[in-house]
């Protein structure tokens, strides 16, 4: 993908995707039909840069290969989710851009790939695998409140033809999921509402202190990787309206809501 600053006359909005099982990748339901439906009414981006939480490292990483390794990073699931292919261009350039943006403390690396955070959603948006993707990892030594300014930094690219996709899950708690409940329970229900009306408000020190004070944090966020890419897609999204999508729970402990923004 040969990458320019190209400036669009319509800005690309910015995901957080509740992604949840990597079912969502071969289901047809209401989540998997709401990722599909926003594929085909977001103008069509140039490349996607994805913030997964299952990529969770020390510091910032980026992808700069030119080809994409599918990475199946999930264990004892249906053979039909293990033959999903999936595998967009990278694009280098748009890499070497993002590294720019952010302007310090970013490696490169390609050691991983695009995980499931990544594919399970894009092969519904976009199935032909026909839009570049790149990946940048989660940093698990950055503070919500640092994660939010790198995400400030990546704002020019929304100008530029670039859809910038957070995902992870407001509640994720696996070892309490109940794979018999198709909503969540009421702590899951209860916590997810406060951060989603913190986010409808436009807080973002409130978003960060139902993190860490909320009753049901302890709960709802055991391990900060799948709430942190919320922090990115905040500070990416910084002055856009806010719209919820997929505002559920299942599986007891899992948040499908997501929200797109601008």
């Amino acid at each position: 993908m040969r990458y320019t600053h190209r400036y669009m006359t319509q800005r690309l909005p910015v995901l957080f995707v509740g992604h949840g099982s990597p079912m969502n990748a071969v289901e047809d339901n209401t989540f998997s039909q709401t990722w599909k439906k926003l594929g085909t009414t977001i103008a069509r981006p140039s490349a996607v840069l994805s913030l997964s939480a299952h990529w969770f490292t020390s510091g910032t990483r980026i992808q700069t290969s030119a080809r994409n390794r599918q990475v199946y990073d999930m264990y004892g699931f249906p053979k039909e989710l293990y033959d999903v292919r999936y595998h967009p261009d990278g694009s280098p350039a748009l890499a070497a851009r993002v590294t720019t943006l952010i302007s310090s403390g970013v490696a490169e690396d390609n050691s991983w790939g695009i995980d499931h955070g990544t594919w399970s959603v894009l092969c519904r948006m976009y199935p032909e695998a026909d839009i570049p993707v790149l990946q940048l990892s989660i940093d698990r030594t950055a503070t919500l409140q640092e994660q939010y300014d790198i995400g400030r930094h990546l704002q020019p690219l929304r100008d530029e033809g670039i859809l910038i996709l957070a995902s992870g899950n407001i509640v994720h708690n696996l070892g309490m999921i109940d794979w018999q409940k198709p909503d969540g329970f009421a702590w899951a229900d209860s916590f997810d509402a406060a951060v989603k009306n913190a986010v409808l408000a436009g807080s973002v020190q409130q978003v960060i202190e139902t993190a860490g004070k909320n009753a049901a944090a302890p709960l709802a966020v055991p391990t900060p990787d799948h709430f942190m890419p919320l922090a990115y897609a905040l500070g990416a999204a910084e002055g856009s309206v806010p719209a919820v999508f997929n505002d559920a729970r299942t599986l007891g402990s899992m948040s499908m809501t997501g929200f797109i923004f601008g």
